[in-house]
């Protein structure tokens, strides 16, 4: 029987929604982010329902922890009607959202199509032009030969290769990665970009395969 963790502050809530799948899974419950992690370190269940507003660390703290270390379904709690919020835990690794309040039958199903989604096979691998990223290995290959990321290198090709034609802001990519508001004048994001095009020029010098569009932000260049 799958285990789900479920992270929410409200006791009323959270019972609620033990009720809903405790017939159906293993239910663990957790009234706080920093409580959520441990539980989720500790374990390791099978899907995490996470509301957002939490004391100690907040739902998108959590998310972003759990997801330097797990691809787990992790489903959003909210009561926020802001769409534009929303979308930007989707992009932050989060797999789906349930708003508050909720109906039983919409939980039940939105956890079923989670889980059989994980089970179902994925991609081990994303391609693009002559680079190769490999999800099971956290390598990248360029014509052929191995190039060793660190992890967060991984997490933004595997976001650019993940959406090939898209353009990232800098507030959109750091949001993304690390799971914060990017800060005029931080130099994190363009130290690793410029840490993975050395790394792709040592083999490929001639073709510059992550392209900076001045004034809108960056995006993966095809050969001309």
């Amino acid at each position: 029987m799958p285990t789900i963790l479920v992270v929410e502050d409200n006791d009323d809530i959270n019972e609620l929604l033990k009720t809903i799948l405790v017939s159906h899974y293993q239910v663990i419950q957790a009234y706080s982010g920093t409580e959520g992690l441990a539980y989720f370190h500790n374990q390791a269940p099978d899907l995490v329902l996470l509301d957002i507003m939490l004391p100690g660390k907040d739902g998108g703290q959590v998310l972003a922890e759990i997801r330097q270390s797990s691809n787990i379904p992790v489903i959003m709690l909210t009561a926020i009607s802001d769409k534009k919020t929303v979308t930007q835990y989707l992009l932050n690794g989060a797999d789906d959202y349930i708003s508050k309040p909720f109906d039983e039958a919409e939980v039940l199903a939105r956890i079923q199509v989670c889980l059989r989604n994980r089970q179902a096979p994925v991609q081990s691998q994303l391609s693009f032009c002559d680079l190769e990223l490999d999800e099971e290995t956290y390598q990248l290959l360029c014509c052929g030969q191995a190039v060793q990321l660190r992890l967060k290198e991984y997490d933004i090709l595997k976001l650019l290769f993940n959406h090939p034609q898209q353009v990232f802001t800098k507030e959109q990519l750091y949001a993304s990665i690390w799971g914060q508001d990017y800060l005029p004048g931080d130099n994190t994001l363009n130290t690793h970009l410029s840490n993975i095009r050395k790394k792709i020029k040592k083999i490929s010098p001639n073709h510059d395969y992550i392209e900076t569009m001045w004034g809108l932000g960056i995006r993966l260049k095809g050969k001309e």
